[in-house]
Parts: structure tokens; sequence; C-alpha cells
């Protein structure tokens, strides 16, 4: 707030208010970004600021549409049982900042600059205000709540909006689509698709573009089944080459998108008014209930067309950012037309917003835009992927290196032209895109060895480090964070890696650049930066270490995650991303006395099933050790034939899974087996691989059968932070893969077992440490069990043991569980003995719903590709008889 000679406080737009007006029209990311720009040029001092928005909020960061979205179904917690008015409140806690009970806290991750900042800045903000005229020669603009307000200086920033492509069922009237049509660029249409989803099953997205593809990946959280249909053969084309498209398409099709590429939609069907779904150009059809058309943007021009500004594909400016039409008008952002070019993601945009700055301020009158040199690094439905300059080679005598690899979803390529980069794709694995982009940018020299740009060939002098990059080089593409930034943030007293992504919002956008973020600012720190207390929460919604949550837990006797969150979280408030972290928690502390509040629990653990792409869930009985008999396959393949389970496979912890099976048959199902769970499904202790011992092998040492299935039958479903699994070997041949297991036991010489903690083989491949070798079957059933219990009461939410056993320490962890160095044995011991005395079997208890819909309303169901049998298999079979 600037003040007058006296002191008091000068309100802008008073006649004692001398400085010249400022007029900006549109509050999206560009304006704001413009905004900043001036007020760090100290533009506050000489310009009294009006801001108009046609939305009801303050400025908000359009890349977090989709979590928006997705987020209100964490979990999964909106998938049948969760209205979505209760779905949106968990993403967004309400707030009374916004106008109307919006439903939105300005405090949130999505709001870059929330009311209290323009008030902050002696900024007049018009929320839910449209400019719809300008008068040029009075230099004053008309909104359409009857206002007049005068400027010397304009700033346009109206952005852009969704294309919806002329088709027969799109509008309901000349202003509304259809009910179920959507479009996805505002926080308005993230809502109201929030508030239509449930009970919906298949949405259609129209457009395989970035939006797309988001809105596809948010939808699919929901629980509806998605088609993404686009018209060209590669999705993202604006980004992506054929190649890198078939590579997304590959990992998006494994997340269980169903794509139609080459394919266009000319009509949507509709049914009592409502959404009921398309037609393609061919003929055929595809029902559906929700369409999200995202078939691209256009610049919002209207008002500078009416105005009499030149307009082409948008407004057109000069290299002052200002109109071409009149000194006084400036323009930023996607209505902005430079050269020809319409940019449309946000590097370019933070570019002009500096220019224009510096032009408007006079901090440097000559500043000029010459266009961008396009870099783009996102995540796309989870995939990360970057992309800078052309993406193919166009000339003969480009060069191009190539790398592909299809099972791990990874696709990267360069094209180098006279010893320059001059554009480069990566998909599924983004390391070297900081790198990549130094040398786009500055045309710098590159590697003899071409490849070595793409990967670190085992020489020291060949791996790159984020101490290594010039301070220019552009970390975070979403806020235009660069290198120098952080550093700067980190010189002006920031101690951590929260606090300089706070203060820069590095970060804050797709998030793919958290990584190098993470290293540029432990690097300023000299690797030894301040601990980031967020770091050591249980779950981001407490601001609490597990110990201090289940001291408070203890002390207050919370025995519901919603009482949890009423005594310890700030201001009381939920927090949805931390509700399955406290159930786990409060079932392992309460054994009899925790009070079960459903929303708390994932969906797999709402219908103790494993739901699969397409809304089915798969069935695994236990069979403790990897041991069955005849009986049970038989009943299993009776049950199988009865119910048409279309999918029968043995799964990699020996065991036998039930696959496509519909969430309304489950209970009877379970009935049929008459056998236990076999908990493949949740947060907790899963199953016990074992090799056949002593029994047959001619090389076994221990009967690692037997203490298999002890184990699995004592600890059976004990709840954890995270899944734990577990394998006995009868010789250090290893071959029940003991030492790559949460806990494993390897019989040795001696009649001993080795126990080892922290292996895993999965996306982390770590072999365990040895934690103990003991003398008996006995003490090595204590000694796991031990060991279990210290991890369920000190592991963070998700964590496993292969990170929790390194960031604990082996030699403490010897001495607290083997030697009793902190005299809590016998405690962890009794309260593992508490748990496993009160064990139910989920399948037994659950055949009746706790809840509406528990068993009910499952999706839809796609065909699931049958085991396929082979002629000659059979004939092989055959003639074996």
């Amino acid at each position: 707030m600037t003040a007058l000679a006296d002191g008091t406080p000068r309100q802008a737009g008073t006649p004692d208010d001398t400085r010249a007006k400022l007029v900006v029209v549109g509050n999206g990311m560009s304006g704001a970004r413009a905004l900043e720009e001036i007020l760090a040029r100290g533009g506050g001092e000489t310009f009294a600021i009006t801001v108009f928005g046609d939305e009801p909020y303050g400025n908000y960061n359009r890349i977090l549409l989709s979590e928006v979205l997705a987020d209100a179904a964490a979990g999964n917690g909106a998938s049948n049982e969760t209205t979505p008015d209760e779905a949106a409140s968990e993403a967004l806690a309400e707030s009374g900042d916004a106008p109307d009970g919006d439903g939105f806290d300005d405090e949130d991750e999505i709001f870059l600059n929330p009311r209290s900042w323009y008030s902050e800045n002696d900024i007049t903000l018009h929320v839910g205000v449209r400019i719809v005229r300008i008068d040029r020669h009075s230099k004053v603009v008309y909104g359409d709540d009857g206002s007049v307000t005068p400027y010397d200086t304009l700033i346009l920033a109206t952005g852009s909006r969704s294309f919806f492509p002329p088709m027969d069922g799109m509008w309901a009237s000349n202003t509304e689509l259809t009910p179920g049509v959507f479009g996805f660029r505002s926080l308005e249409d993230a809502t109201s698709m929030l508030r239509h989803v449930k009970g919906r099953k298949t949405a259609v997205v129209i457009g395989g573009g970035l939006l797309g593809l988001e809105a596809a990946a948010g939808l699919q959280t929901h629980g509806l089944a998605v088609h993404v249909v686009h018209p060209t053969e590669v999705l993202m084309n604006q980004q992506l080459e054929a190649e890198a498209s078939k590579v997304l398409r590959s990992k998006l099709e494994d997340m269980g998108m169903h794509m139609h590429l080459g394919v266009k939609t000319n009509e949507i069907l509709t049914e009592d008014g409502a959404v009921s779904g398309v037609r393609f150009t061919d003929g055929s059809t595809l029902e559906c209930d929700t369409v999200v058309v995202t078939a691209g943007i256009r610049p919002n021009i209207g008002l500078a067309m009416l105005s009499g500004l030149e307009t082409q594909r948008a407004i057109v400016v000069d290299d002052t950012m200002r109109s071409v039409d009149d000194d006084d008008i400036f323009v930023v952002g996607e209505c902005a037309q430079h050269r020809g070019e319409v940019y449309g993601v946000v590097g370019p945009l933070w570019e002009q917003a500096g220019v224009l700055a510096d032009v408007v301020t006079g901090a440097n009158p000559d500043a000029e835009y010459h266009g961008s040199r396009l870099a783009t690094k996102l995540k796309v439905a989870g995939v990360d992927v970057a992309q800078m300059g052309v993406k193919i080679p166009e000339r003969d005598s480009d060069e191009f290196v190539q790398f592909s690899e299809t099972g791990r979803g990874v696709y990267q390529t360069v094209v180098i032209r006279d010893g320059t980069l001059i554009g480069a794709t990566l998909v599924g694995d983004i390391s070297k895109a900081a790198s990549l982009t130094q040398a786009f940018d500055s045309r710098s020299a590159l590697p003899e060895e071409r490849v070595k740009l793409l990967f670190d060939l085992g020489s020291g002098d060949d791996a790159s480090s984020a101490a290594d990059l010039p301070d220019d080089t552009q970390v975070c593409n979403c806020n235009g964070v660069s290198k120098g930034d952080l550093v700067g943030c980190v010189h002006d007293g920031a101690e951590s890696v929260s606090a300089c992504m706070a203060a820069t919002r590095a970060g804050k956008g797709c998030g793919s650049c958290k990584g190098l973020v993470k290293e540029i600012v432990e690097a300023a720190l000299g690797g030894v930066g301040g601990e980031d207390p967020a770091d050591s929460y249980y779950v981001p919604g407490i601001p609490m270490d597990k110990p201090a949550l289940m001291a408070a837990i203890r002390e207050q006797e919370l025995t519901s995650v919603s009482a949890v969150f009423a005594a310890l979280a700030p201001e009381g408030r939920e927090h949805v991303g931390s509700k399955m972290g406290l159930t786990a928690l409060l079932r392992m502390m309460w054994p009899d006395g925790w009070v079960d509040e459903r929303d708390g629990r994932y969906i797999n653990d709402r219908v103790h099933g494993n739901i699969q792409r397409d809304g089915t869930f798969s069935v695994v009985p236990r069979m403790s050790g990897g041991v069955t008999d005849a009986a049970q396959l038989r009943r299993i393949a009776d049950v199988a034939e009865k119910h048409d389970i279309p999918l029968i496979k043995l799964t990699g912890g020996q065991r036998i899974d039930l696959l496509g099976v519909p969430k309304e048959k489950l209970q009877e199902v379970w009935a049929d087996l008459d056998m236990p769970s076999g908990w493949a499904y949740g947060k907790s202790f899963r199953t016990v691989k074992t090799c056949v011992g002593t029994d047959f092998c001619r090389f076994g040492l221990g009967d690692s059968t037997k203490l298999g299935v002890d184990i699995e039958e004592r600890f059976k479903g004990i709840e954890g932070p995270a899944k734990m699994k577990l394998a006995v070997s009868g010789c250090p041949r290893n071959c029940a893969e003991s030492m790559v297991k949460d806990v494993g036991l390897v019989a040795v010489e001696g009649d001993q077992w080795q126990i080892y903690v922290g292996g895993a083989a999965g996306a982390t491949i770590r072999k365990g440490d040895v934690l103990a070798t003991v003398d008996s079957h006995d003490e090595a059933m204590t000694i796991t069990g031990r060991f279990l219990q210290y991890y369920r009461e000190n592991a963070n939410w998700l964590e496993r043991t292969y990170d929790f056993v390194p960031r604990m320490g082996l030699d403490y962890l010897i001495g607290v569980i083997v030697d009793d160095t902190e005299g809590i044995a016998a405690d962890l011991d009794r309260r593992m003995q508490e748990s496993v005395d009160r064990y139910s079997d989920p399948w037994s208890t659950d055949q009746q719903e706790k809840t509406p819909g528990q068993f009910h309303d499952a999706l839809p169901l796609i065909p699931l590709p049958q085991v396929p049998i082979r002629a000659e298999s059979l004939d092989r079979e055959e003639s074996l008889r």
C-alpha cells in the first residue's frame, strides 16, 4: 500500500492519488505474471492498478486443473459411495474468501495469487466482471456490471477459450452446452464435471492433445471408462512425432484408456435432453454419458475486434508487446500474435510479460521480444514428456539419434544440424531434459559421441549434475523459474527445498521438474540443507511426524479419521490424501476400538479386492506358503466355471488369481470358494513365497515350506504402512527369491536361518540386509514379527521396507530388534500379538454391505482377452497321455 507524505495510506483512484492509471483486462496466468513483473520493477509506485477478471477467483494455475479433477477422487473415494460435492470439498477445502461458497480455498496450491495478494499490493481487483467495450478515444473501459474505468495504460490479457467444433447435438441452446458435454479450460469446467460424474459410466474425450489426455486421466480416477477420440494417428501431434506418440499411446492404454485414433466425431447423440453417445464420420457410434471437448483453443479477441484493434489469429503486437494500432494498449499471453506466432505454452508468455513490464515501467524502454524457442516439459496423465525444437530430421544432412525401450515406455530422440542441437523428444524418461534444454537454448557445443546427450556412459566425467548448469537454465517451464532464481532464493535465506518451491513456485505446475529443483537447491545449500519439516510428516494433512502423531492420538484417545483431523489438523481441515494413511494407522493402534469411516479406505480395501482397468476386481484366495491341495484346486475350477471368470492366472507370489469379477459378484464368489482372503489388495501383509525345502529338494537345509506356512498363518492380513511381501528359501540357492523381499528367510548350514530385511525386486531393485541369524524356527518367527511391528509403528505412510531400512540404518535396527538396546522388544511382541489375536477374515465377515453401494453399481465392463489355447499345445498334451 502506498502512502501520502504524512504516512496515511493512499487509496487507488482517490483525488490525492497522482499515479498513472494502469488497467489490466484479464486475471489469468499471463495477466497476473505481467503484474508481478511490473511490481518487481517498482510499478506499484508508478501506477494505480486495477484488474478485471471474469471468473470469481484470484489468479489460478490452469496447469493444475487436471489435478482438481483427479484429486476429488483420490484413493477412489468418490467412486460409488461419495457424492460429487463431498469429493470436491475433499479436494479443495471450503473457504469464505471466494464468493457464493464456491468451495475453493485461495491458499490451495492451484491459486497463484489469492485475493489477499491483490490488496497487499494495492491492486484493485474486480472479480466476476467482464469488460465489454474499450473507448480508445476517451481511454475508458466499460464493464458488464455498468462500471466505467479510466486508464492511461491498458493491458489486454484476455487469454483463450475452448474451441467447440460445429457438431450436431453439441448445444442445447445458443449459449448452453447439452447436459453432459463439457469444455476443459476453467475451474468452472472442472467443478461442473465433478458434479456430473457421480454414477456415470463412460466418457468420450474429443481431442488427444495435452488437455484431452489430462481430462481423460482425471475422469479415470472417478471410475469411468474413458475413450479418447483424436482425428489423426498421432497423439499430442503438436508436440510429438509418430514413434513417440506410439510409446505414449502404449503407456496410456496400459493405464486403461481406450484410444480411437484417425477418427472424427460428427454428432453427439442425446436421449431425454442429455448425452447418450457419439457418432463418428464412418457412421459407427459409441455409447457414453459424458463428453469432454478438448479440440483446441481460440484466442479471445472479440473485445479487441469491437474496439478496432488489428486482429488476425490473435491481437497483433509489435516487439514491445504493444498493439500495432494503439501505443497505450499492450497485449500479453495467448491472445497476442507476435510476428505471426501465437504461443500457448507458459515459457514464451513469461518472456512476453518480462518485456512488457520493462517497457511499461520504463525499467528498460528499449526492451524487445523477438519470439521464443519452444522447449516444453510436461507430465501427461502421469507420463513425463519433454520436447523442444523440431521433432524429426528435416534435411538429409541432419543427424538423428533415437532410443526406444517400449517395454519400459521410454522413447528419446535428438536432432542435430551442423553440430547444433535443433530438436529433442523425451517420453517416459526426461532425466536429460535440463542439459538438453541448455544445449538447445545456448546452441552450445555437443559431445562427439552424440549418444552422450541421452546417456551417461560410465565415466565420472560423463555424468552431468545440477551444479554444472548455467544460472539461466530454465528449470520449471510451468512457472518460468530458472536455476538462478532457485540459487538466489537460497542466497536470500531459504533453507529447504519446500521453502524455495514456495517462494518461486518451481515444481508447482505439472511437477515434472521437482527432482531437478531438489538437486539444484541441495547443491546450492552445499548438500547439507536444513531439514524440511514436511518431509517427516506421516501424512501431508497433519503437521506431525509419526511418533508425535501416535502419541497425540493415544493421549487424546482419537479413534476415527475425522476425530484426528478435528483435533490435530490445521484449522481442523480434512485432507483427502491423508485419510487412507490415517485409517491404516488407527487400525494398527486400536485393533478393537477404531471407528471405521468408509471414505477413509481405498476402493480395494472397501470391497476386499484389487480393482482392474475395466472396473472389475481380482479375487486371490489365500494359499499359505504357496501350498494347496486337490480339493482347493477343484473348488477354484468350479467357481471359475460357474461365474464365467474370464482369466485365471498364477501370480508371482505363488497364488491363483481369478480376474474379471464384477463388484456385485464378489460376495457370491467368496462364498462359493469358501476359502480365506489372500489379502492381495491391501497395504498389509501379503504372501510368503516358499521353495520345497527339505521335504523334496536335494539341497534343502531347512524346512522352508513349514516355516513359510506358519509365518503366513500367524501374520496374515496384518495392517501396514505399505504392502509387505515375504519369502522363505530352504538353502542359499534362494529359489524363493528371499533376498529381495521385504522380509526374507534363508536356511544356512548349522540348522540356522538368516533373516533379510529391506529387499526389493520391482521398480526398485535392492538386495536385503541381514538383520539376524537365528538358531530355530520359533526364533525366526519372533524376530520376523518384531521387525514387522517396528516397521508398522515407525515407517511413514507408503514407505516400503527398502526405503525404511536404509533410512533407519541397519545397525540401529539390529540393536533395537535383535539386541533390545531400547528395551522395547517385549512391547513390540505384545502389540503384534494383540493384532494377531484380533484377526478376522474379511471375506467371511463382510457378507453384508456396510454401506449402500459397497458391492453394487459396478463400472461397465469391456471384454478382457481370454487366455489363448494353442492347438499344438493340446496335441502335445494328448500325445503324452
